[in-house]
């Protein structure tokens, strides 16, 4: 009897000292369980799969997000098992029904109700379960079906799932969007009852490049469903303030001018993606509210002070004229101020400064690669091709100067 009660003592002790970090199933039954809620869904039009999903344990998007593109994807929570998507995404290739798929593993696993398990095949079909022991974990458990999608977890609120599913079918948006957004209103509904540390959120789609593949991952921390939300807004931003580069390139100020709105908010505390919507603004001829990024940045984070250099042309600014000292100018520094003025198509204060800087550093292959690049922009061949040979010659390796040389030959 004394040995059994200190049995009991040591599960209680184990119990009020993690309650935080790990759920009462994984403590008891000295098991990896994870107390989860997920969604998986696919996306018809665009030809995504994506999988959303939040725990109580660290890393959660190490052991229960497996997609591949035009073949399925597969959610294993609970007490996971990688199995069931490695012979999962085999049965689909081999043509098996996703309930196959996943019942192929179910069949063999001596563990299975202590999973849940949730998969979706290419064409959006859906299938589910969750293991029979699972119901007499504290909270409620299963799993939701609708079209092209499957909500599931455990130890959740009673109306979790149900709102995470309406929250889905009823937003619109890109399927990361929503997958987020279903997440959010789980967790808002009351979520996994003992609270929540990492999230994770990936979508992969067939037509995808690897920049537009998303895999967002949260792996510890106290508030992991905002900082995936910010995940997720600077992955969008990221791809706003390329798309307005892009506007501006092809003269659509006023596409331009939306999506630089948009960056901005998006990518609210990157700093280090602050030099390109400055760029932005520059091309767009509003120095003024340039400055005023260049001055958050700076106030956001003291190392920015290492790009300033770049931004010489704005050197006579108010707040930037006591922080850009060219006395302290290193070559790449100029180097740097130089590359700007060519990217805002400042052609001849970058050939001005150029030259003021070669008769400097004449040894400056870089520096003569800008000249050239800066002539051809303006259609002076002639010098560019002067300038463009001078930095090969100079360093037989700039395959910068090297590229422009031949494709000026070509012409």
């Amino acid at each position: 009897m004394k040995i059994h009660q200190q049995y009991i003592f040591i599960i209680l002790l184990l119990f009020c000292s993690n309650i935080n970090a790990q759920n009462l199933p994984s403590l008891l039954l000295e098991k990896n369980i994870n107390a989860t809620f997920s969604i998986l869904a696919y996306d018809d039009e665009e030809k995504e799969w994506g999988i959303a999903v939040a725990t109580n344990n660290i890393y959660v998007g190490n052991s229960t997000i497996y997609i591949k593109p035009g073949i399925g994807a597969f959610s294993v929570i609970a007490e996971t098992e990688p199995l069931y998507a490695v012979n999962g995404f085999k049965q689909l290739e081999n043509g098996n029904t996703i309930k196959n798929a996943i019942n192929f593993s179910k069949a063999k696993d001596s563990d299975s109700h202590y999973r849940q398990v949730a998969g979706i095949d290419a064409f959006g079909n859906t299938y589910a379960f969750s293991g029979d022991a699972l119901k007499y974990w504290k909270g409620t458990n299963g799993f939701l079906y609708g079209k092209n999608y499957v909500v599931l977890g455990n130890q959740l609120g009673d109306s979790v799932l149900t709102i995470m599913a309406d929250t889905f079918e009823n937003l619109g948006g890109t399927l990361a969007q929503r997958l987020l957004a279903s997440l959010l209103a789980g967790q808002r509904a009351g979520g996994q009852i003992t609270g929540k540390l990492s999230t994770a959120l990936v979508v992969k789609g067939t037509n995808n490049e690897w920049y537009n593949q998303i895999d967002l991952r949260v792996d510890y921390s106290k508030t992991p469903f905002q900082d995936l939300q910010k995940l997720l807004n600077y992955h969008e931003g990221r791809i706003r303030i390329n798309q307005t580069l892009y506007a501006i390139r092809e003269n659509n100020r006023s596409r331009a001018t939306r999506l630089l709105e948009e960056a901005e908010s998006l990518l609210k505390g990157w700093d280090g993606m602050y030099s390109k919507i400055v760029v932005a603004y520059l091309l767009m001829g509003n120095k003024e509210k340039a400055v005023t990024v260049i001055k958050k940045a700076l106030a956001e984070n003291s190392k920015w002070k290492e790009i300033l250099p770049a931004f010489y042309y704005l050197k006579e600014y108010d707040g930037l004229k006591q922080e850009i000292n060219e006395e302290l100018f290193s070559l790449k520094d100029w180097n740097n101020a130089i590359h700007l003025l060519l990217q805002i198509r400042e052609y001849k204060k970058c050939i001005d400064l150029a030259h003021k800087r070669i008769k400097i550093n004449p040894e400056s292959s870089y520096t003569h690669y800008l000249l050239g690049k800066a002539y051809l922009e303006i259609h002076n061949s002639k010098d560019a091709k002067i300038h463009l040979e001078k930095a090969i010659l100079l360093d037989p390796s700039n395959v910068e100067a090297k590229r422009e040389l031949s494709s000026l030959s070509k012409n």
